[in-house]
């Protein structure tokens, strides 16, 4: 009896120092805080978990309460911030690093650069054959992801200028799907964050004026000459910031940072 009213206190005394994170949203965010929590789980040993699903998904759990902190690739709805106000909880707004958003397509696809407004067209379905845009005659299969998706909207927002995409866009679940689509198929065309760019696809140089093309890059998005720049975000509820502060500290410190440029995206510092 002794032993086990002993053990029932060493448990009372060690559970409340436990400390577990959850982090849920962007897959965009996925790699980076896979990394991220892989390093602070290993000088720390405290424990990080960390799930895909959308920013969307992400923004939902935090709302209900299920994740400590909402990966977004995108900013937050003014509908969404109400249903916050309304269920009484503040949020806090971390900037954790940036990422150019690349247009990718089949590395047997000649063409190699697209304006914005050829990317609009694309994607909204009013160019259908690549011939339209100085290719091969090859009927353009778009990939996009899902509307929970923060890329779907960022990508929307300021490459469709806010135009539908097409109803008989592919729409894809994870951005690693997208990757082996548009690897498998020759007339494919998607976008991803930069961190996904493997050689099995190629990038796309993108204008926004017609005039210059810029390929997306590390350096492009770091000086900002590429048009397609994002902030990549975590949220969090005010009231439970200090959990995750010490998680949120060391990615923002200089070897959080380094992890961000290794991963593929452009730190904040």
């Amino acid at each position: 009896m002794k032993k086990l009213i002993l053990s029932l206190m060493m448990v009372c005394t060690i559970a409340p120092s436990f400390y577990a994170q959850k982090l849920k949203g962007s897959d965009t965010v996925l790699p980076l805080a896979q990394k991220e929590a892989e390093v602070f789980g290993k000088k720390t040993g405290k424990s990080v978990t960390v799930i895909g699903g959308g920013s969307g998904v992400g923004i939902a759990a935090l709302l209900e309460g299920t994740t400590d902190i909402a990966m977004s690739s995108r900013a937050m709805k003014f509908d969404e911030k109400v249903k916050f106000q309304e269920s009484g909880k503040s949020l806090v707004t971390k900037i954790v690093a940036y990422d150019a958003l690349a247009v990718v397509v089949n590395p047997a696809n000649p063409v190699s650069k697209l304006t914005r407004a050829q990317l609009e067209g694309i994607f909204t379905g009013k160019i259908t054959n690549w011939k339209q845009v100085g290719g091969a005659d090859l009927k353009i299969i778009p990939y996009s992801r899902e509307s929970s998706s923060g890329t779907y909207e960022f990508f929307k927002e300021h490459v469709l200028m806010n135009k539908n995409y097409v109803n008989s866009i592919l729409s894809m679940p994870a951005t690693g799907a997208i990757i082996q689509s548009v690897s498998q198929t020759k007339g494919a065309i998607g976008y991803v964050g930069l961190a996904y760019v493997t050689k099995g696809i190629k990038t796309i140089h993108v204008s926004f004026d017609g005039k210059k093309y810029i390929e997306p890059s590390e350096e492009t998005a770091k000086n900002k000459t590429y048009p397609v720049i994002r902030p990549l975000y975590f949220y969090m509820d005010k009231k439970a910031e200090a959990k995750s502060k010490p998680l949120v500290d060391f990615i923002m410190s200089a070897e959080g940072q380094r992890i961000v440029a290794q991963v593929g995206y452009v730190p904040v510092k």
